[in-house]
């Protein structure tokens, strides 16, 4: 164990085998550090906050302080991180709000710099969030999903897992598992081949979602009956995770990027009307 002389670790904290802390470092009274865990100089690690095995924590990273939430009244909150999760440069994560609850971060993850996860959010295992990418409270985010730079995700929205967001993207609606999606605000551009691929799934899987995501957002069905369709092809585990996913939305599924570029066409040719009307 190595701890720099200008750290500040306070009784109560618990620092497993190997663990490293850096110059300037503040460690709370509860903080437990898994074995293995680095910590660069000037970060703040505090409140009731829990890391597994191997994480490493850049300079700067501001770790389990209090929620940014008018509902949090100083009650004992956690933040659970899993093993070998890598914090870059100035990136934060909260703990949760209500009394006993928590955000909890899975396995593998990567959090580039000024990147931030609000209060009682659940990330899965192999996410990366890019620099400045921004998740309000009790976004969900599932296993090996990727969001770009600078990407906004509004309070209780899902991304599903695989799926990749692109930068500068807003997302006020839940994000299906296995697409590539974009924009503000955010629509599906098609499916995420190339990580489906490195992800190890087979030409039947891929397939299989191809013509799932056809029936859902080219059939102009109602949703119930797009989701019974589905289920009657449903011939892998993904894609029946798929149609889990969609029947559990309550913040409802974005639109394929089609569907938005028909809205706004529709948008404008309203207010040339509108226009034509008052000019008349």
């Amino acid at each position: 164990m190595k701890i720099h002389p200008s750290a500040t670790v306070e009784d109560g904290a618990e620092l497993g085998e190997g663990v490293e802390i850096g110059a300037n470092v503040y460690v709370g009274p509860h903080v437990k550090l898994g074995p293995g865990t680095v910590v660069l100089p000037n970060s703040y690690i505090t409140g009731w906050t829990e890391t597994g095995r191997d994480c490493r924590i850049h300079m700067g990273v501001v770790l389990g302080h209090e929620p940014q939430d008018h509902a949090y009244k100083g009650a004992e909150t956690y933040l659970k991180i899993g093993d070998r999760n890598t914090f870059r440069e100035y990136s934060v994560v909260h703990r949760g709000t209500a009394a006993g609850s928590a955000t909890v971060i899975g396995n593998d993850n990567l959090f580039m710099a000024y990147s931030h996860v609000a209060h009682n959010c659940r990330i899965g295992n192999r996410i990366v969030l890019v620099n400045c990418a921004q998740l309000a409270g009790h976004v969900q985010v599932g296993d090996s999903a990727f969001i770009s730079s600078s990407v906004l995700v509004h309070q209780f929205c899902r991304v599903g897992s695989l799926a990749m967001v692109g930068g500068l993207s807003a997302a006020n609606q839940d994000i299906p598992p296995f697409v590539t999606c974009g924009g503000r605000p955010v629509a599906v551009t098609g499916i995420n081949n190339v990580g489906l691929r490195r992800a190890g799934k087979d030409k039947k899987v891929r397939d299989n979602i191809k013509t799932a995501f056809k029936i859902f957002y080219r059939k102009n069905m109602l949703r119930s009956e797009a989701l019974e369709k589905m289920q009657e092809i449903a011939e892998t585990e993904e894609v029946r995770h798929l149609i889990e996913f969609l029947k559990a939305s309550k913040k409802g599924i974005i639109f394929s990027a089609m569907r938005v570029e028909e809205r706004s066409r529709s948008s404008i040719l309203h207010d040339e009307f509108e226009s034509q009307d008052s000019e008349e």
